[in-house]
């Protein structure tokens, strides 16, 4: 671990308190949770249909029992626990220095951490809704139904709260993503190969002082970034000291 750039880091944590943290798939890898497109991603293990296609709205609509196997099987995971990332997010925000975090994840493992402003651009596995009357379920209830869940109150098909491809990001959670990194004076961007658009596009709009890259591999953002560190997110967030605005 490179002492001298965490030192930077917790220079420029001491000195913002208006923090928002963007992060991916990489932040939830520590806790268990499989990420998509690195060498061990889902994306890199043989199915008989690609899992682009499979979590796709078209298969959804077509071939709505097998998505649901897949989706049961491989995106769901009730057993995973929030690491040293999310416990220190969740810390940061307490001590009134972080405004957001802006996520890709669907796993709700902030929350579990504690943290309040959470914006999860592509949903979340914890809600599951009745297509024809509203009604929510959570995760525990999907998994202990079998093929396509049914609506208890009315018998309609059940679609997760998950941003599919070929579906839209949530509006309003786009424009609060959007209003945080534009008033962020720290932004912190970790687990994400930013690639994935429109959420890797949010970076533009940050205007603050510092933009902190903690990525395990090279991102094409590496060279407009004030610090890269290329460790473990939870490894390197453990090491800054939380203290409360003076």
């Amino acid at each position: 671990m490179d002492k001298e750039k965490i030192e930077q880091l917790q220079k420029w944590v001491d000195a913002s308190d208006r923090i928002v943290f963007f992060g991916g798939a990489g932040v939830s890898t520590e806790s268990g949770i499989p990420d998509f497109r690195s060498q061990d991603g889902l994306y890199h293990q043989q199915y008989d249909v690609p899992p682009e296609t499979i979590l796709s709205h078209t298969y959804f609509e077509r071939h709505t029992g097998d998505f649901y196997r897949f989706y049961r099987n491989k995106m769901i995971c009730l057993t995973a626990k929030p690491n040293a990332a999310h416990k220190k997010l969740a810390e940061l925000e307490q001590a009134g220095k972080l405004l957001a975090v802006v996520t890709q994840n669907i796993d709700g493992l902030h929350q579990m951490a504690g943290s309040k402003t959470v914006l999860e651009l592509h949903g979340s596995v914890h809600r599951n809704i009745c297509q024809v009357c509203g009604a929510v379920y959570d995760a525990e209830w999907i998994m202990l139904t079998n093929g396509v869940p049914h609506c208890e109150k009315c018998g309609g098909r059940v679609k997760p709260d998950v941003v599919l491809y070929e579906e839209s990001l949530p509006e309003e959670t786009l424009t609060r993503s959007v209003n945080a990194i534009a008033n962020a004076d720290l932004l912190l961007v970790g687990g994400t190969s930013l690639t994935v658009y429109p959420a890797a596009g949010l970076l533009r709009y940050f205007r603050g002082d510092h933009l902190v890259l903690l990525n395990r591999d090279a991102t094409p953002m590496d060279e407009q970034a004030d610090l890269c560190i290329r460790e473990p997110i939870g490894k390197v967030l453990e090491q800054i000291q939380v203290r409360d605005k003076a």
